[in-house]
């Protein structure tokens, strides 16, 4: 048994959601929030046999799409601002970080 956590971005959440309900796993949703862009994400934790851990990367991997978007850093912690412009900068977001555990003991009541 495998504790999936994935982790992504608010935009995909729905998307991911359904096309697991529609390949009948179960996940539990959890709201989250990024550190680099500080922006909503959603934690999926997903419980599965070693034979559907596969399944689940897929549903993720075609989910979870990379963009580019346009963010403005945050002003610097230093307090001077007066030669500091920030400028937006093209980042990838989306996508999905991944992490699959193994499940010493599982019990459902």
């Amino acid at each position: 048994m495998n504790l999936i956590i994935a982790i992504i971005q608010d935009k995909d959440s729905n998307r991911l959601s359904s096309e697991l309900v529609k390949a009948n796993f179960r996940a539990t949703k959890l709201a989250s929030t990024g550190g680099f862009l500080r922006a909503g994400n959603t934690t999926f934790m997903i419980g599965v046999d070693d034979s559907q851990v596969e399944g689940v990367l897929t549903v993720i991997r075609n989910s979870c799409k990379v963009r580019e978007q346009l963010v403005t850093p945050v002003t610097p912690m230093s307090g001077t601002t007066d030669s500091y412009l920030p400028l937006p900068v093209e980042v990838q977001v989306g996508g999905a970080t991944v992490f699959v555990l193994p499940v010493d003991r599982f019990e459902h009541y």
